[in-house]
C-alpha cells in the first residue's frame, strides 16, 4: 500500500477548520496545513477526497495530495514529492 502526503492552502477561516478537524480524523498531522495518511485503500482515498470536496471552494482554495513513493518513510528524512498523486 502507498503512504500520501496532504497538503491544503484554504482561504476562509471557517472552511480552513473544517477541513481540519476532517482531515485530523483520517490522518496524522505533520505541520498545520500538512497531513499524513499511512497506507489507506483506493477506496478510502476516494471518500476522503469526496470529504474533502465538500469542505473547500474550488475557486479559491487549494489542497494537493502526494503519492510517497518509496517502501517506507523516515521521520526527519527528505522524500521526494515531484509528481503529485491528485490535485483537488
Amino acid at each position: 500500500m502507498k503512504n500520501y502526503l496532504l497538503c491544503y492552502d484554504i482561504s476562509d477561516k471557517k472552511r480552513l477548520a473544517k477541513l481540519a478537524k476532517l482531515l485530523e480524523k483520517e490522518a496524522f498531522r505533520i505541520q498545520n496545513s500538512i497531513f499524513l495518511l499511512l497506507e489507506p485503500t483506493s477506496h478510502e482515498v476516494d471518500i476522503l477526497v469526496q470529504k474533502i470536496e465538500q469542505c473547500i471552494d474550488k475557486a479559491h482554495d487549494d489542497v494537493r495530495l502526494y503519492t510517497i513513493k518509496s517502501n517506507g518513510f523516515h521521520f526527519g528524512s527528505a522524500t521526494n514529492l515531484d509528481e503529485p498523486f491528485l490535485l483537488i
